[in-house]
């Protein structure tokens, strides 16, 4: 399993915080053994039994990072809905209106948020007696012809030991950017994009809408770990796929305790109206992965129900890892000694000296120290390859953190070093240079486009229509597309099934 390499530039920054600190006892210092936490939820792509039958309430991802051109600035990136099918019409994605979608930061380590900032969405449909999202091309958020259209509230909530201080609007009824239907329903999906970034109040900015899935990497890890001879790998299964994306990008000052204590724990959740009218948590994402490869099946839902402050009942999963387990029996790579409180310290707590709070409550939260400047060239292997602006130090849109989480679960912290990986290294697509910096959703009509038949220059829909020479209908594999003049502009496709069946009743004498 070494056909992952990478260079080992400053590799060993990472393995030097956390080794030091394991060898000055700050690991049984910061009391792992009496890790006490108490309730919330974790997920990623389809993690958990009961989430992955409710897209629109799953956590997909969660990123965290200083703000690459506005240095003084924190952007927080959570991701909903997985494995968006672009072409998933008409009934495109939105976020649910029975959810609150949670983004929670805590500011001084002890597991509780101290902020939370509350999405709530709302749907309108313009016209309910079309079919159709968008009835013509759409050049603006309000434009008439977008039928099917969600807006938004943000609400910062302010608490303390869980109970509410202050409630304040931040954003009142702000539009979401759209579904890409494709480019003749949407011809410049940028602009509607641009124009669904909002300025709040004090410097912030917020965002949602629709985005290409960030996170880049080959999912075939399931089939046996890549087919259990490495057959299958290199591929980035999420490419071509979107997900609902809520951003925030707000005044680092904000959200730490101080200058002199700039780590904050950030976790996103996402809340349901159950049939009693109660809110009731049904997803939560910190840390990447936690939830689909460190959580075993008994415990995945109870996982997605539970709070940061209480995760110490699951601190047996992360101190004997099932996954080295699993390639040791595969590859025949020699599993790290238990117990593993090397991943104790760098996934629940922080790295000491690094993006560790003072007397800090280990739990599942990505843990980000808002005074690291940025770099101008992010290495994607984050601290790991000393680049202490990156993961595990909050996560960046750029961080591999298969390869990093692979390495370090395999013993890259406790002298067992390897370069494993699964050869999938960036996004397929560019990311943004500037908020909220994530790709543009691949559209719905991304195909090949319809040429004319011999290179002539002839009408492509004439062409289409009709058929092989000497026949009055089209071919049995062409898809016939006709004017929908019914209630307004719009359009409709013949697939093959329909032409078949009309082709053989006339055969019938119908």
């Amino acid at each position: 399993m070494t056909a992952f390499a990478r260079s080992g530039v400053g590799r060993r920054s990472l393995a030097a915080l956390v080794c030091g600190a394991l060898a000055a006892g700050g690991l049984v210092a910061a009391g792992v053994t009496a890790l006490e936490l108490e309730a919330a939820r974790a997920s990623s792509h389809r993690e958990a039994p009961l989430i992955s039958g409710q897209p629109q309430y799953d956590n997909t991802d969660l990123y965290a990072f200083v703000s690459p051109d506005h240095p003084d600035t924190t952007t927080i990136v959570a991701n909903w809905i997985p494995f968006e099918e672009p072409a998933g019409g008409p009934n495109f994605y939105q976020f649910a209106e029975d959810a609150q979608y949670d983004i929670h930061i805590d500011s001084d380590g002890d597991a509780q948020g101290d902020l939370l900032y509350r999405w709530t969405f709302r749907t309108h449909v313009k016209n309910g007696n079309t079919f159709l999202y968008n009835t013509g091309p759409v050049e603006s958020l309000d434009d008439p012809d977008l039928n099917v259209t969600q807006t938004y509230d943000i609400d910062l909530l302010q608490l303390h030991q869980q109970k509410l201080v202050s409630k304040t609007k931040l954003a009142d009824d702000v539009p979401v950017a759209p579904s890409n239907v494709g480019k003749a329903s949407m011809p410049d999906y940028q602009k509607l994009r641009d124009r669904a970034v909002r300025e709040l109040t004090g410097g912030a900015k917020a965002f949602a809408g629709q985005a290409d899935d960030p996170f880049f990497l080959d999912l075939r890890v399931f089939d046996l770990l890549y087919g259990g001879d490495l057959s299958e790998v290199g591929r980035d299964t999420l490419k071509g796929y979107n997900v609902n994306t809520v951003a925030l990008q707000l005044p680092s000052k904000w959200i730490r305790q101080s200058d002199e204590q700039p780590v904050v724990g950030i976790w996103s959740t996402t809340q349901r109206k159950n049939a009693q009218g109660h809110w009731t948590q049904v997803s939560r994402l910190g840390m990447p992965l936690v939830n689909e490869v460190v959580v075993p099946q008994k415990a995945k839902d109870r996982f997605n129900a539970s709070s940061p402050w209480n995760d110490a009942q699951f601190l047996p999963f992360v101190t004997k890892p099932e996954l080295p387990k699993l390639i040791e029996a595969i590859y025949k790579i020699k599993a790290p000694a238990e117990p593993r409180n090397d991943l104790v310290d760098v996934f629940l707590k922080g790295v000491q000296g690094l993006n560790q709070p003072p007397n800090v409550r280990p739990a599942e939260a990505l843990r980000l120290n808002t005074s690291i400047q940025p770099t101008a060239q992010p290495k994607r292997l984050g601290v790991l390859d000393g680049d202490n602006a990156g993961f595990p130090n909050g996560r960046r849109l750029t961080d591999d953190v298969i390869d990093i989480s692979l390495q370090v679960v395999e013993g890259e912290l406790v002298g067992q070093k390897n370069d494993l990986g699964d050869a999938v290294d960036a996004n397929d697509k560019k990311f943004g240079s500037s908020f909220p910096y994530v790709a543009n959703p691949t559209a719905g009509s991304r195909g090949k486009t319809a040429k004319p038949a011999g290179g002539t220059n002839g009408d492509v829909r004439t062409q289409l229509g009709a058929g092989p020479a000497g026949t009055s209908g089209a071919s049995d594999d062409t898809l016939l597309v006709v004017s929908a003049a019914s209630a307004g502009a719009g359009f409709l496709l013949i697939g093959t099934g329909l032409l078949w069946w009309r082709r053989r009743q006339r055969n019938r004498g119908f």
